[in-house]
């Protein structure tokens, strides 16, 4: 296991984002590509743009009730084309909350687009003990299921647990992932490994099948997410994600000439950008 803390810079329009997966230190964590914890106050965000090649959650924290309110989950798949903008609406605070990209398989890389959305009350709880709530967001955990379909099978929890505990998740074996801390102090694994806020605690691909995570002085809050490595090329170029730079070229091409699914890109404003 690795421990590594998201430090804050600067993102899109007058947004911060502690970047965790997707910095030069940890590039990528198959199949998953970024997760941001981000900040956006009123009049910021980041206006219109396109996405191809992955699958993207945005998951909010806090932030006045809007199209994603405060524990209201998007599960947005990208596939061909999707260009959109993610601002907040009308807030008077700022909006807290996260997003992770995804990889999709290269034979899901250009299915047509999807949006799975969830209201916090539509969000499965677990309550494996008195002080600990997992909302299970994608997979399953302590028997309860989530409804969302992901084409790359994956688990999203949001934990939350109270000091002085100890709980366990299990995950397959060929899965892999890592947690991130929200607030407050977990130990994890046997070694007991510290993880603060703002810190990616990635899993080693041992095959282990139950992760022990243990509080002790206070209140802990963070999310574990796991999911079977691709182990397929990655080919990043800012919104767009294949598996070779051929495609990626293409993906440019298509954009530039509005063919291949970008036709309405060149007329696509967002009424909120």
């Amino acid at each position: 296991m690795t421990v590594s803390l998201s430090r804050e810079q600067s993102q899109g329009v007058g947004a911060r984002v502690r970047r965790s997966i997707g910095r030069p230190e940890l590039r990528n964590h198959d199949p998953f590509l970024i997760l941001d914890e981000f900040y956006v106050d009123k009049n910021s965000g980041f206006p219109d743009h396109p996405h191809r090649g992955f699958e993207t959650v945005t998951y909010m924290l806090e932030g006045h009730k809007g199209t994603i309110g405060p524990g209201d989950l998007q599960w947005m798949t990208a596939g061909r084309c999707i260009v959109h903008s993610e601002m907040p609406v009308k807030s008077q605070t700022r909006a807290h909350g996260l997003q992770l990209w995804i990889n999709l398989p290269k034979e899901h890389k250009m299915c047509e687009p999807q949006y799975q959305e969830l209201l916090d009350g539509q969000i499965p709880r677990a309550t494996p003990q008195d002080g600990v709530v997992v909302k299970v967001i994608a997979g399953e955990s302590h028997g309860v299921k989530s409804q969302v379909y992901t084409r790359t099978p994956a688990m999203c929890l949001d934990f939350k647990v109270d000091m002085n505990k100890i709980v366990t998740q299990t995950i397959p074996s060929t899965y892999t992932g890592f947690l991130y801390m929200l607030k407050g102090t977990a130990f994890i694994g046997d070694k007991e490994f510290e993880g603060k806020a703002h810190h990616t605690l990635t899993l080693s691909e041992d095959g282990a099948t139950t992760i022990k995570i243990q509080t002790k002085d206070e209140d802990a809050h963070f999310v574990f997410i796991a999911s079977e490595p691709l182990k397929e090329p990655i080919v990043q170029h800012g919104p767009f994600v294949m598996n070779s730079s051929e495609e990626i070229y293409d993906t440019f091409v298509d954009y530039q000439n509005n063919k291949n699914a970008f036709e309405q890109a060149p007329n696509c404003r967002s009424t909120i950008a």
